[in-house]
């Protein structure tokens, strides 16, 4: 096989694609069935036939021929053109009749394209119109409906337990890496980007401002007041260990002792006295930072030396995994257990929305509102994408495995056309001949 030869069948296959039918066992049942109602058909015809020819039989013989001969033969006659007529309107439809490629036959086989697209066309015209759609959400009381479900405590359950299966399966659906990802553009990268100096700076100042900053330099005071107060030992082992050599001992626990009662009274005073000049200097240090982290270049280029530090610091790198793991076991964990909060604020609020829609007539004429412009949205603007599924559906489809599995779905019910036709035909055809008869005569 050529290249070529194979290039063209490959592209036939993406055109085509397999008809969707029942399953195997059901499909051969009516196979079955078609196969029967076919068999009656052709023998009711050929009963047909077979009368006509021994009428025949019987008028060309030598003698009188009995009257009634005439009506069985008439009846006979129509009855076989009657089957055979819609014998061949059914075959038509699917196949050529007896090879023979008669012009408006096969039908299906031939306008299968043009079917799926007159009956997409059918459906967006009368189903998948606005009017139509929005009368049938509209008469369907879906927000009455919905309350009286809601309201019912064993329906919150039902939607707090569904719910929650449904939040826990999308997160276990997500890519850790995925998330990882969205957590580094959405948050690190985002903190990253501004210079940290100007908006601490206005914080800062912002705090100041607002007397918030008081707290800290209260705590700071007796903290240190705190830690003087367990000092002594400390001073006095850093005086011995700078004492000269020739200093005597008890010199160097004078001045320690000194040194830490003095140290005592200057934090007690600290953080006794809210206007101490210690506590002024703090509240003079914090509101020079705060200008300096706004103003000063070299403070704020020292903060983002600082800032690049930490974003680079394996810490944060570990920030991401971290939040996302802590985040997902807990969303999980909270919506697979029934008696969480979680769990027991979604079946609360679906009782008491369901509630209120039973009790709120405005609400629920808003929610109608809603529903039915959205139906009538969608049928305006997707109806042609919904129904071009259908014609596009049947393009794809291969003709002769299509004209096969329609024939199999409806050519049971077409094989009454062909019984009707003969039996039809031939109560025609006697009433003709009787006519005819009480007419002209034999």
């Amino acid at each position: 096989m050529g290249k070529h030869q194979t290039s063209d069948l490959s592209v036939a296959s993406e055109k085509t694609s397999a008809v969707p039918g029942p399953s195997p066992e059901v499909e051969a049942q009516r196979r079955r069935d078609l196969r029967r109602h076919k068999a009656v058909a052709t023998g009711l015809l050929i009963f047909a036939a077979v009368v006509y020819l021994l009428c025949r039989f019987v008028e060309t013989r030598e003698g009188e021929t009995a009257t009634w001969v005439g009506f069985l033969r008439a009846a006979a006659e129509a009855g076989m053109i009657g089957g055979l007529a819609d014998w061949f309107a059914v075959t038509a439809l699917f196949r050529y009749p007896m090879g023979l490629k008669i012009p408006h036959t096969a039908i299906i086989r031939r306008k299968k394209d043009q079917l799926g697209e007159a009956l997409s066309g059918f459906v967006g015209e009368n189903f998948l119109n606005a009017p139509l759609i929005t009368e049938k959400v509209r008469q369907a009381k879906i927000p009455d409906r919905l309350g009286e479900w809601l309201s019912q405590p064993s329906n919150g359950e039902k939607v707090s337990r569904e719910a929650g299966k449904l939040t826990a399966n999308v997160i276990r659906a997500i890519d850790p890496k995925d998330a990882e990802a969205v957590i580094n553009s959405a948050l690190i990268e985002k903190l990253a980007e501004p210079e940290w100096g100007p908006p601490a700076g206005r914080l800062l100042e912002q705090l100041i401002a607002e007397g918030k900053a008081e707290p800290v330099v209260q705590e700071l005071s007796v903290w240190l007041h705190r830690k003087a107060l367990g000092s002594e030992e400390l001073i006095t082992r850093l005086l011995n260990e700078r004492r000269p050599i020739w200093a005597p001992k008890f010199i160097n626990e004078l001045v320690g002792d000194k040194v830490y009662r003095e140290l005592i009274q200057f934090t007690e005073a600290v953080a006794e006295d809210p206007d101490h000049e210690a506590r002024q200097a703090v509240r003079r240090f914090l509101g020079q930072l705060a200008t300096d982290l706004q103003h000063d270049s070299k403070m704020i280029a020292r903060v983002e030396e600082v800032k690049a530090d930490v974003m680079g610091s394996e810490a944060i790198a570990r920030v991401a995994p971290t939040v996302w793991v802590s985040a997902s076991t807990s969303l999980i964990d909270a919506t697979s257990n029934p008696e969480s909060i979680l769990r027991r604020k979604i079946a609360e609020l679906s009782v008491t929305w369901g509630g209120r829609l039973l009790d709120d007539a405005g609400l629920r004429a808003s929610l109608d509102k809603r529903i039915t412009g959205a139906a009538a949205f969608l049928a305006d603007n997707y109806a042609p994408e919904v129904t071009g599924i259908i014609s596009e559906t049947i393009e794809r489809w291969d003709a002769d495995e299509a004209s096969d599995k329609i024939e199999l779905m409806v050519g049971k019910d077409l094989q009454y056309i062909r019984l009707n036709g003969t039996i039809v035909g031939a109560l025609a055809g006697l009433a003709i001949y009787t006519v005819s008869h009480l007419m002209f005569g034999a």
